[in-house]
């Protein structure tokens, strides 16, 4: 049975994406108990955080950009650009679950679910490196039976 990478990373994407919306809705939880939640700045109004909704759109936007563009495109040039995206939002996740270890209270809850994102990431990293060579091999393939023919 062949490997599907392209169906697989659209499926880790979408656990990912999943993930990053829970955490921020367990963020917010504590409102509808009638508690307070860990505020990173203080706004009195949207546009003082408008820079940060822009940061959160893309952040959210990305990874549902791979999705729509891995399910329609197989090109060598993308598949490199996405594991190079694969790779930042790794870096993005480890850092921001490490600066999560300095806010008080820790909320282990939280950093039990970035753990788990993080591997979810891992694997997306894999995923899409096996991807991107796969495409690499079989052009090497292509080229030897090629080579070998004259």
């Amino acid at each position: 049975m062949a490997v599907n990478y392209r169906e697989r990373i659209i499926a880790l994407w979408t656990v990912f994406l999943l993930g990053i919306l829970f955490h921020t809705q367990l963020g917010l939880m504590p409102l509808f108990h009638g508690l307070s939640v860990v505020e990173s700045q203080k706004a009195t109004n949207l546009n003082d955080i408008s820079g940060i909704m822009w940061l959160m759109l893309g952040f959210f936007a990305l990874p549902m950009l791979g999705i729509i563009v891995t399910a329609f495109t197989d090109s060598k040039r993308y598949r490199s650009i996405h594991f190079g995206l694969t790779i930042f939002y790794s870096i993005v996740n480890l850092l921001h679950l490490v600066l999560d270890l300095f806010v008080q209270p820790v909320l282990w809850y939280q950093i039990a679910l970035m753990v788990l994102l993080f591997f979810v990431g891992l694997l997306l990293n894999i995923t899409a490196f096996k991807w991107m060579r796969l495409h690499t091999r079989a052009n090497q393939s292509h080229h030897n039976l090629e080579s070998s023919h004259f």
